[in-house]
């Protein structure tokens, strides 16, 4: 059957969008989850996190399995629901990461919170809420004996916040196994969904220079620091409507009193059309130092493909707009910046719908929240994918 055909009418999906979620309950259960502070580059962090969320998964029935991490990064787990037709390939893949970019010990200045229509934490947002709900929504189903359409394998990941390094072939090969994928990714803005997404490109950078003692010699000595410098002003300079250019990490000296021998750097580089990102690599590539006397590296890291709806997507966005009708809201569609690991599959062709966690705003800051009125009526709209799709 092909995965652009759904069921959105049958009962089966009016009794999934009818599930009695609450959404006290739902912050009740998502509170340990944003409290076990995973952020990406601490595996044991998100090793914990993992865990958790293990646990839950194999509370429902799920047949667990822990992937062990690499690259020194968290571990993965796969979670296999059971279902009327067996574990076949031909399944809905729910797509998520549980690594923040908040480091252990954000919870003192963002600490798990409500208040008026928000609740705070972080990770809140992006995108434990959205894997919380998207687990809810099974757990409901199986309660209420409403049957997903096909089988529901979960596959929660790593290190997507630092471009899915680790864990790109994981979730391609798992992608490939299944004829749906969702990715519960925070909402837009406007509570929109997404059909497609940037392509993003990361670089690492490494300036040397001379070192010389920074009181006695400062003339003799030539700084990594202030060649990086330039090359920042020069790089997002570059910045035009078609492609962004962008220095987000930066390391350089060890003693105020050295003149510094190297600096470090990371740029990301991001464009709506794959052959802008192409070009905005040549570029990048082809930056040069500003001096003789000092040297510039410059390394490609890893890359997310553009990911361009095609009419597979558009018929699951249909499919879910016709079910947030039924529960009288709108959604709309659009393809956004900020990647995700739907950048992947969707590159692949294979029909995915993404954003589809919860409402909120503040991500990556010390003022995620998400809006709880937002909990109950995503919990369903997911709940009736999984019915219909």
């Amino acid at each position: 059957m092909d995965a652009t055909e759904t069921h959105a009418d049958q009962p089966e999906a009016q009794r999934a969008l009818a599930l009695p979620f609450e959404a006290a309950s739902l912050l009740e259960g998502l509170r340990p989850w944003v409290e076990c502070e995973s952020p990406t580059f601490d595996a044991a962090a998100v090793n914990r996190m993992m865990s958790l969320a293990a646990r839950d998964l194999a509370v429902l029935g799920a047949r667990v399995e822990r992937i062990p991490g690499r690259m020194g990064l968290g571990d993965c787990v796969r979670a296999r629901f059971p279902h009327p037709d067996g574990e076949m390939e031909g399944g809905i893949l729910v797509l998520a990461h549980l690594d923040t970019v908040h480091p252990v010990g954000t919870l003192g200045a963002l600490p798990f919170r409500v208040e008026g229509d928000r609740a705070f934490g972080p990770g809140i947002c992006d995108m434990k809420g959205g894997t919380f709900i998207a687990l809810q929504a099974v757990a409901a189903m199986m309660q209420a004996g409403i049957a997903t359409r096909r089988p529901v394998t979960f596959l929660l990941t790593s290190d997507e916040e630092i471009g899915s390094p680790s864990t790109r072939d994981l979730i391609e090969a798992e992608a490939a196994r299944h004829e749906v994928v969702l990715v519960p990714e925070p909402a837009r803005p406007d509570g929109g969904v997404v059909t497609g997404r940037y392509a993003i490109a990361r670089f690492n950078l490494r300036t040397t220079g001379r070192p010389s003692h920074a009181g006695s010699a400062l003339s003799d000595g030539r700084s990594a620091i202030r060649e990086m410098c330039r090359q920042v002003l020069a790089i997002e300079a570059m910045t035009t409507e078609a492609c962004t250019f962008s220095v987000g990490v930066l390391h350089g000296g060890q003693w105020v009193n050295c003149v510094a021998t190297h600096c470090d750097a990371e740029a990301l580089t991001m464009a709506k059309r794959q052959e802008d990102l192409d070009h905005a690599v040549e570029r990048m590539l082809a930056l040069s130092a500003s001096a003789d006397d000092v040297r510039l590296e410059v390394r490609r890291g890893v890359t997310r493909p553009v990911w361009e709806p095609d009419a597979s997507t558009m018929g699951l966005y249909r499919t879910a707009q016709g079910l947030a009708a039924k529960l009288g809201f709108a959604i709309s569609h659009q393809s956004a910046g900020g990647g995700s690991d739907g950048n992947f599959t969707g590159a692949m062709g294979i029909p995915t719908l993404d954003g589809l966690g919860v409402r909120g705003a503040g991500i990556h800051t010390l003022q995620e929240h998400l809006l709880i009125d937002s909990l109950v009526p995503r919990a369903r709209l997911f709940a009736g994918l999984l019915a219909s799709v």
